[in-house]
């Protein structure tokens, strides 16, 4: 860690200066970086203390043979190896994006009022998410199903490594239930897709040509304040030569609406550029090609039994309720610690 103390006091002699701030944007830029780096230098200083401490409880209970201190002991070492498995998964987070903040978009498959009702839950379950590791929660479009749940969301999740947990996420979600929309009382599986886009500030490598878009505006649908479906607010931006269709109504004005519909056309270019070749729009869009069955990454059964299985990793979860009320970074860190090694073999 001595280059990136190093690199921390570089960094808080540069915005010490006078002109710092005469580029707004990359004295922000700036600021952001130190303050990641701090993080990073202030989680390794935490696990150093934890360790020292477990180590320093542990000798006491040897050298005074004191059998009432091994529970404390113990305990501070399933803490440390907790906290230090956390610490490690965060290490796996080096790609470009990964510290970016993160734009999800959940749509129902195969199953009608069934799978609209699934993305609801899915919904949930990633607010949930949100909400335990801190982040801020923003919902950027909603379309409600024509019976009940939800055809297609999409909301912005922004904190540090956001993107780089949440792109595990991205592919088909399958559930298996007895439907309460079923009468008969009959088992049904239903199908949803989760596609996640960094988020990426405006970066002056890609310009978009005014030319190639379509915006059209109208009236905002679903959850929303008193004025929702009474203005035409919404903006629908579609990049002509990829294909590409992004959306916002989430009851600004019409020009905030317009600003963030922008940014999410934005990050989903900038994935596009990163591919070898523009007509592999469906890798860039994730691992998702038929929101039906065969292609599904997770599957959470409610019966005849109760789990939940992630089919790249064969991570799973008995409890399915604490999965549904956020609790998925069993599968988070199995996806990514699975790809580290395969990336290690390469």
């Amino acid at each position: 860690m001595a280059s990136v103390k190093k690199k921390i006091e570089e960094m808080h002699e540069v915005s010490a200066a006078p002109d710092f701030w005469n580029d707004l944007q990359a004295g922000q830029k700036h600021l952001q970086t130190l303050k990641s780096l701090q993080n990073r230098l202030d989680m390794y200083d935490g696990l150093v203390r934890e360790y020292e401490d477990a180590v320093t409880l542990a000798q006491m209970c040897v050298e005074e043979n004191e059998d009432s201190l091994i529970p404390e002991v113990l305990a501070a070492g399933k803490a440390f190896i907790e906290r230090f498995e956390t610490v490690r998964i965060q290490t796996l987070l080096s790609g470009e994006y990964d510290r970016c903040g993160a734009i999800v978009t959940l749509h129902a498959g195969a199953g009608g009022t069934e799978s609209c009702d699934w993305v609801d839950m899915l919904l949930r379950m990633y607010t949930h998410w949100v909400e335990k590791h801190g982040y801020s929660f923003e919902l950027l479009d909603y379309l409600p199903g024509e019976e009940a749940g939800v055809k297609s969301v999409t909301f912005a999740v922004e904190g540090e490594n956001a993107y780089g947990y949440l792109k595990c996420e991205k592919g088909v979600h399958r559930l298996v239930r007895i439907s309460p929309f079923d009468a008969s009382g009959r088992r049904h599986t239903s199908f949803a897709s989760c596609d996640v886009m960094p988020e990426i500030e405006d970066d002056k490598t890609l310009e978009i040509d005014p030319d190639d878009l379509r915006i059209d505006t109208y009236r905002s649908s679903g959850a929303g304040g008193q004025h929702v479906n009474k203005t035409s607010s919404a903006i629908r931006i579609t990049h002509i030569p990829t294909g590409i269709v992004v959306q916002c109504q989430n009851e600004r004005s019409q020009f905030q609406n317009k600003d963030t519909a922008m940014k999410m056309l934005r990050s989903k270019l900038m994935e596009v550029m990163r591919a070898e070749q523009a007509d592999k729009l469906s890798d860039i869009r994730g691992e998702v090609k038929d929101i039906a069955w065969g292609s599904q990454i997770r599957s959470y059964v409610f019966h005849p039994y109760s789990m939940a299985k992630d089919h790249r990793t064969n991570a799973e979860m008995g409890n399915i309720q604490a999965v549904m009320d956020g609790d998925i970074d069993l599968f988070i860190n199995a996806y990514l610690s699975q790809s580290a090694a395969s990336s290690s073999t390469l």
